[in-house]
């Protein structure tokens, strides 16, 4: 199993891209465009596409998200090691998710491939 990256700036700038080159096929079975917008020391706002051709991570929001996440950085790295967090920090109020609300259900597999 690969290491945990050490915060949200960690994973989207370095173990997502390596994953997407690793695994494009597993990335495109998803087949979404996410925005992640992490709040707090350590984040930053990202755009993960899924349904391009080779699937990408870029840092900012393309304005292309079909699902966004927003999140306080303490919030995402506890889903980071629980993904049974997500749902919680949802009722919550903690994570708030706009967009299609079915394509967050889907982002443990996003997750699985860093630590592939």
């Amino acid at each position: 199993m690969a290491e945990l990256p050490k915060d949200a700036k960690d994973l989207f700038d370095n173990h997502v891209p390596e994953a997407l080159e690793k695994f494009p096929e597993k990335a495109k079975e998803v087949n979404a465009i996410y925005c992640f917008k992490i709040s707090g020391e350590g984040g930053g706002t990202w755009t993960v596409d899924l349904a391009s051709d080779p699937p990408a991570c870029k840092e900012g929001d393309a304005g292309t998200a079909q699902c966004t996440i927003e999140v306080e950085h303490e919030d995402f790295n506890t889903m980071l090691t629980d993904p049974t967090a997500g749902m919680q920090l949802y009722f919550q109020g903690k994570l708030v998710v706009t967009g299609d609300p079915v394509l967050a259900t889907r982002l443990q597999q996003i997750i699985d491939l860093t630590q592939a």
